[in-house]
């Protein structure tokens, strides 16, 4: 497998640029506004991208690749964390629907402390389901794709870790 490494990594970073760009396409040319989670989800997007480049950059570096697969597992379980609740307010909507401020208004006004809480309670934005492909909204596919990332992670993780002790 370590010869696969830098393409199947190097292809995960490259799948997280173009749905960041698919994002950005919905929200620029489509006119589909994000919440505070469809936000969170793109930076962790980013740090999935980022840390799986890595990945493939230091395919050589047992250490550094584990280091790397790590953070990008850790990343990738969080998006889909933050994509399953979410989803979860999509399918269960809150009874009262109120807009509340985007994230960047959160931050510039509240401790971190009070926006984390705030960003996870959703909001009416949050459980709003503007675009759909075979029937999933957007954090429905978030969170197929954050669970592929985790799982192809966990996958080289073992894979790196059993090779290691193979050799002891």
């Amino acid at each position: 497998m370590s010869s696969r490494i830098p393409v199947v990594f190097y292809g995960i970073a490259l799948s997280c640029a173009a749905l960041l760009v698919f994002g950005l396409y919905l929200q620029h040319a489509v006119g589909l506004e994000p919440c505070p989670m469809c936000i969170v989800q793109r930076y962790l997007l980013v740090l999935v991208g980022v840390f799986s480049a890595m990945v493939a950059f230091f395919h050589g570096s047992k250490s550094k690749r584990i280091v790397f697969l790590g953070l990008m597992v850790l990343a990738a379980l969080s998006g889909a964390v933050v994509a399953a609740r979410q989803s979860w307010l999509q399918w269960y909507p809150p009874e009262v629907v109120s807009c509340g401020r985007d994230l960047y208004g959160m931050i510039e006004n509240f401790p971190l402390k009070r926006v984390l809480p705030m960003v996870f309670r959703g909001s009416g934005d949050c459980s709003k389901i503007d675009w759909t492909f075979l029937g999933g909204s957007i954090a429905n596919w978030s969170f197929v794709t954050f669970t592929l990332f985790v799982l192809v992670g966990a996958l080289a993780i073992g894979s790196a870790r059993g090779h290691r002790e193979r050799l002891q």
